[in-house]
């Protein structure tokens, strides 16, 4: 099976993703990894103005097949969470590149970025 990778996004090998613009970074989880995952049924997110840190966990997606940890791919603080996934996380199968976003950070340290995969190297990752 082929899944989207959007090549504007930088990827974890966690299968987080990070659409940067302008000091601030989307966050969500890869097409792949909703996949694998199954009906998402539960989404745990921060608050905004919490802090997150690069590589460190924020968060929980609950699905029918498992409960997995959602990691950062990048530092800062919370500026936006998307709420709408209190009521309708199923929004993160549906859409996981678009509506199904987790989060948005303002950016600490935009050399993490260097860090993350291109979409190149995340396609050969699930490949």
């Amino acid at each position: 099976m082929s899944f989207d990778v959007p090549s504007d996004l930088r990827y974890l090998d966690s299968h987080e993703w990070a659409r940067v613009d302008d000091g601030s970074a989307r966050i969500g989880i890869s097409e792949f990894a909703q996949d694998e995952l199954g009906d998402v049924v539960f989404v745990d997110l921060p608050a905004e103005d919490d802090s997150v840190t690069a590589g460190e966990d924020f968060g929980v997606v609950e699905s029918i097949k498992a409960v997995s940890d959602i990691y950062a791919p990048v530092s800062g603080t919370v500026t936006a969470v998307n709420d709408d996934l209190a009521d309708r996380p199923e929004l993160v199968n549906e859409d996981s590149y678009g509506d199904g976003w987790l989060i948005e950070v303002e950016l600490s340290d935009e050399s993490e970025l260097d860090d993350l995969l291109s979409a190149d190297e995340y396609e050969d990752q699930i490949a």
